[in-house]
């Protein structure tokens, strides 16, 4: 059983005892303390949405129940996907909004993602408010008469995509004109309404969009994260279809991956690199991605006369970064691309459009076009954390032992080793510390990243 509090949000095991696990007790508790502090501000409204997960209606009822409870305006839009619902909250002007996902966490994880009125994630100070309230009961609910109501809007979906078919870089008729042939692995959750709901606005017929696990029920066919390993279905899926490309979102569908046509990775690093290798093309400016993204993004970035920044980990902190430095285009290097002037937070569903039409505009095939950016390899690991390990501690000898390398402290430890590096850092939504090292040779980043792991291990 697990759960934990983040600038992630609160996500847990489903079961289990309260305090340790996302238990109905601890939903309560922490939707309470964030509606409070929401309808403090003078507005009632509180945008909620889901995505496929077993678990999800449960949660949602438990979620909408206790804003009612505060004297909220509850806007329920069902199923649906985090970038749907943070549009929403500001379509609707809101005060904020949850959205009740775990994103790539298997199926027995669920989490409360809790956004402010911008429908952006809350900031990390924000956040450590809503904690403290939650765990010292400073919640006060309302009177009988003054109990919110709930509202069931079931429209976002047109909402997203049409705004997605008006943003000025998509072009549907180069698209339409292309005759794509797509696979796409919805992995049972949002995914399978709303990505092919997409391409079909895009101008794609139904004989050439092909879907997997389709069925929305939370059972997800494989583990739901969309790394190269659990994506051997859909690549066999696009050599055996003929297709043009692959599509694979996370159960939320703020991550995009790519499977080129024919049948290897494009890479979750290079889903962010190819759209800005295409906005920058566009228009001029600066990117962002955090510490553990490829330094292709960088290279692409400087190609086009920009200037590229790092960020930590994390939306909230990418985001900042930024709006700080006024980039045009930026994410995460796991797929998540946040195109700034559509809105604040990774989108799966632009991210398509836009990869859709650079392919499209270029006349290139996916793989051609994942040839014409730098190769890098990064090897992503973990290691499981017990209850009480020092990670401060940890970090601070592996510090020491590389203190005359280039550090950079913002988000764990980033250690540069030549044209090398290693990022070490606790997650944000698992009990692990992750490693991840980035070379030109594979090797090399895997012998880097095992090194890490010894070292880290003699710490502990």
């Amino acid at each position: 059983m697990a759960l934990i509090k983040s600038i992630s949000g609160i996500r847990g095991t489903i079961g289990g005892t309260p305090g340790d696990s996302l238990s109905p007790i601890d939903v309560v508790k922490y939707t309470a303390a964030f509606g409070q502090w929401a309808i403090s501000k003078g507005n009632k409204k509180i945008v909620i949405g889901r995505d496929g997960r077993i678990s999800g209606p449960n949660i949602a009822d438990l979620v909408s129940q206790t804003l009612v409870s505060l004297g909220a305006e509850v806007i329920d839009l069902g199923l649906s996907t985090t970038p749907t619902v943070e549009m929403e909250v500001v379509h609707e002007k809101a005060a904020g909004g949850i959205i009740i996902t775990a994103s790539h966490n298997p199926k027995e994880w669920n989490a409360l993602k809790l956004l402010n009125d911008k429908g952006e994630f809350i900031s990390a100070e924000t956040g450590t408010e809503i904690l403290n309230n939650a765990e010292n009961n400073q919640i006060e609910f309302a009177s009988v008469e003054k109990l919110g109501r709930i509202e069931y809007k079931y429209d976002h979906l047109s909402h997203h995509l049409d705004s997605i078919i008006d943003y000025h870089l998509v072009n549907k008729k180069l698209i339409e004109k292309r005759k794509f042939k797509i696979v796409v692995d919805a992995i049972n959750s949002s995914g399978a309404i709303f990505v092919p709901a997409l391409l079909r606005k895009l101008g794609l017929q139904d004989d050439q969009i092909i879907v997997l696990n389709g069925e929305v029920n939370g059972k997800f066919a494989h583990n739901p994260e969309p790394l190269p390993q659990h994506l051997n279905q859909l690549a066999a899926e696009v050599v055996n279809q003929k297709a043009d490309l692959g599509i694979s979102v996370d159960p939320d569908v703020d991550r995009l991956v790519l499977v080129s046509e024919d049948g290897s990775m494009f890479g979750e690093e290079y889903t962010l690199v190819a759209v800005a290798d295409y906005v920058l093309g566009k228009k001029k400016g600066d990117t962002v991605s955090n510490l553990s993204s490829s330094r292709a993004l960088r290279d692409v970035t400087e190609k086009h006369g920009g200037k590229y920044h790092p960020a930590a980990v994390g939306e909230v902190n990418v985001v900042a970064k930024m709006k700080e430095v006024n980039a045009v285009i930026g994410g995460e290097g796991n797929g998540g691309i946040i195109v700034p002037d559509f809105h604040y937070g990774r989108d799966a569903l632009i991210g398509i459009a836009l990869i859709l039409t650079h392919l499209a505009e270029s006349k290139k095939t996916a793989k051609q076009l994942r040839n014409s950016f730098p190769d890098y390899f990064i090897s992503k690991n973990k290691i499981e954390l017990e209850n009480g390990i020092d990670l401060p501690g940890i970090f601070s000898k592996i510090k020491q032992k590389y203190k005359s390398n280039p550090l950079t402290t913002i988000d764990g430890l980033r250690i540069e080793f030549d044209n090398d590096w290693v990022h070490l850092r606790a997650s944000n939504t698992e009990p692990i510390i992750r490693i991840i090292a980035e070379s030109n040779f594979e090797t090399t980043a895997n012998n880097i990243a095992t090194k890490l792991i010894k070292d880290i291990q003699e710490c502990i």
